[in-house]
C-alpha cells in the first residue's frame, strides 16, 4: 500500500505546501494552514455528465421543460424564471438571515407544483427541522427530509428518491470519508461540491447549496466553489430588521447583480413585488434627502440616499457611508466644492442609503450631489423630484442608460418632477407624466434643486 502523505493546505484559498508556514504563502492570510492527508487516488477517469460521443450542436436536444418554476416570485426572477434542470445554485448569507427558512419555503412550493423535493440538513436534527415546517405552514408529503452529513449516504438518499429539487444544508457540514481533513475544510467542501454537482447534471436534479459565510462576508470554502456552480445568490440584511436582499451575483442562466426582496414574517419569508414603495417609505423631502431611481439587473426602482453635513468640531472631518461607494461620495464632495462653489473641507459628511440598498451605479451622482447640497445649504429639494445623472470630474451632468425605464417608475410613484441630463431630453418618451428638468453641470442643478 503506498505510504500516506501530509500536506498543508490554506483555509482561505486552498493553496498547498509540503511544509506549515504561519502565513499563507498564497493568499498572505495569517494562521490559515491546516495539516491534511492525502491518500493515494484510484486511477480512473472523469465524470462524464452526458452519454455518448461528440456530436454537432445542431443535434443536441432540449428537454420540454426546460425550466421548473417555484412559485416563489422574487427568487424565480432572481434565477431567470425559475431553477434549469441539472443546474447548481449556491445560497451564502450571515447566520440567522434566513437561508434554511427560504431553502424551505422553496423545497414546499415545489412540491405543490407536483415535483418530488429532497431536503438534505447537516446542522439540525429532524425534529427541529419539523418545528420549523409547522411555522411556516410546510407539511407536503412530496417533501422529503434527511438528517445527513455523510457525503455517500447523501447520494444514496438522492439517487433513491429522485427529487426534482435536491437542498444541500449546508455544504460546509458534509464531508466524504474517503478524505481525511474535517468537514468544512478546503479539500472536503470542494470534493463534495463537486460530487453533488455531478449528480445533479447526470440526473437532471435542480441542486441547492447553502453555504456559510467568513467574517469578511465571502462564502467559506475555497474560491473555486462559487466557479463549480451556475448560480451564486447572497442574502443581505440586518438581522434587527425584518427586510432581506437576495442579490444573484453569478447566473449562468439569467441576468446578474438582479435582486429579490423580502420581508421576514412570523411564517415566513414573504416576496416584495413592488420594492420602490419599500426603498421609499417614510421618504418626506426634507433637507438632505433625495430620491434617485436605480436599475437592479432588469428591475427599475426607486432609491431614498440621505445625507448629513455638520461642521467638524476637532480634528479631521469625518467621512461615513452606508449603503454607497465611499470613494464615489469622496469625488463628488470635491466636484462640490471646486466646481459647485461648496466649502466641504472641514465639513463632516454622513451618507447612507434608505432600507439597506446597496446604491452603487454612476447614475445616482447627481442625487447623492443633490442630498449632499440640500443638508449644507439646508434647503430642502422641490417636492416629488427624483434626480438621475452621473457627475464627472469637470461638473458636467452626463447621460445615463435606460433613463426612460427609470423616468417611468418614477412617474409610477407618483412623483412629479425629474432632474435629468440635458443631452438626454431629447430621447425621452413622449408619455411621461413629468416635468423635466434638464441640466448640463452641476451649477445648473444646484441653482435648480430646491426652486
Amino acid at each position: 500500500m503506498a505510504k500516506a502523505k501530509v500536506r498543508f493546505v490554506c483555509q482561505q484559498c486552498g493553496q498547498s505546501s509540503p511544509r506549515w508556514a504561519g502565513r499563507c504563502p498564497g493568499c498572505g492570510e495569517w494562521n490559515s494552514m491546516a495539516e491534511e492527508v492525502e491518500r493515494p487516488k484510484p486511477k480512473t477517469g472523469g465524470t462524464n455528465l452526458d452519454s455518448g460521443a461528440a456530436r454537432p450542436i445542431s443535434e443536441v436536444g432540449l428537454d420540454e421543460h426546460v425550466r421548473m418554476v417555484t412559485g416563489v416570485g422574487e427568487f424565480d426572477r432572481i434565477l431567470g424564471g425559475g431553477f434549469v434542470r441539472g443546474s447548481a445554485v449556491l445560497v451564502g448569507g450571515d447566520p440567522g438571515i434566513g437561508k434554511s427558512t427560504l431553502a424551505l419555503q422553496v423545497c414546499e412550493r415545489v412540491t405543490r407544483a407536483g415535483a418530488p423535493a429532497l431536503y438534505i440538513t447537516g446542522e439540525e436534527s429532524l425534529a427541529q427541522v419539523k418545528l420549523r415546517a409547522q411555522r411556516l405552514g410546510v407539511g407536503s408529503d412530496r417533501l422529503l427530509v434527511a438528517a445527513q452529513t455523510d457525503l455517500g449516504s447523501v447520494i444514496s438518499e438522492a439517487t433513491k428518491a429522485e427529487p426534482g429539487l435536491l437542498v444541500v444544508d449546508s455544504i460546509q457540514m458534509v464531508s466524504d470519508g474517503q478524505l481525511d481533513s474535517a468537514p468544512g475544510s478546503v479539500s472536503q467542501v470542494r470534493q463534495c461540491a463537486a460530487r453533488l454537482i455531478s449528480l445533479a447534471k447526470q440526473e437532471g436534479i435542480s441542486l441547492v447549496l447553502v453555504g456559510h459565510v467568513t467574517k469578511s462576508g465571502a462564502i467559506a470554502g475555497p474560491r473555486v466553489l462559487e466557479h463549480m456552480v451556475d448560480t451564486v445568490l447572497y442574502f443581505e440584511g440586518d438581522g434587527q430588521h425584518a427586510y432581506r436582499l437576495l442579490r444573484a451575483v453569478k447566473n449562468r442562466f439569467g441576468s446578474t447583480k438582479e435582486i429579490g426582496v423580502f420581508e421576514m414574517r412570523p411564517d415566513g419569508l414573504q416576496g416584495i413585488s413592488n420594492p420602490s414603495e419599500f426603498f421609499i417609505a417614510g421618504y418626506g423631502g426634507g433637507t438632505g434627502s433625495a430620491v434617485v431611481p436605480c436599475v437592479e439587473g432588469t428591475r427599475p426602482m426607486l432609491v431614498e440616499v440621505q445625507a448629513l453635513v455638520t461642521r467638524a468640531t476637532y480634528g479631521t472631518p469625518e467621512r461615513r457611508v452606508s449603503g454607497v461607494d465611499r470613494n464615489r461620495i469622496s469625488m463628488l464632495l470635491a466636484v462640490l466644492s471646486r466646481r459647485g462653489g461648496l466649502d466641504l473641507f472641514d465639513q463632516s459628511v454622513f451618507v447612507s442609503a434608505a432600507g439597506g440598498a446597496q446604491v452603487t451605479e454612476p447614475a445616482a451622482d447627481l442625487g447623492l450631489a443633490m442630498a449632499v447640497a440640500s443638508s449644507f445649504t439646508d434647503k430642502a429639494p422641490a417636492p416629488r423630484t427624483a434626480f438621475v445623472g452621473e457627475v464627472g470630474l469637470g461638473g458636467e451632468v452626463r447621460s445615463v442608460t435606460k433613463l426612460g425605464p427609470r423616468l417611468t417608475e418614477v412617474g409610477r410613484l407618483g412623483f412629479k418632477r425629474a432632474m435629468v441630463p440635458g443631452e438626454s431630453e431629447r430621447g425621452l418618451p413622449k408619455d411621461l407624466a413629468l416635468d423635466i428638468l434638464p441640466v448640463s453641470n452641476i451649477m445648473d442643478a444646484l441653482d435648480q434643486f430646491s426652486s
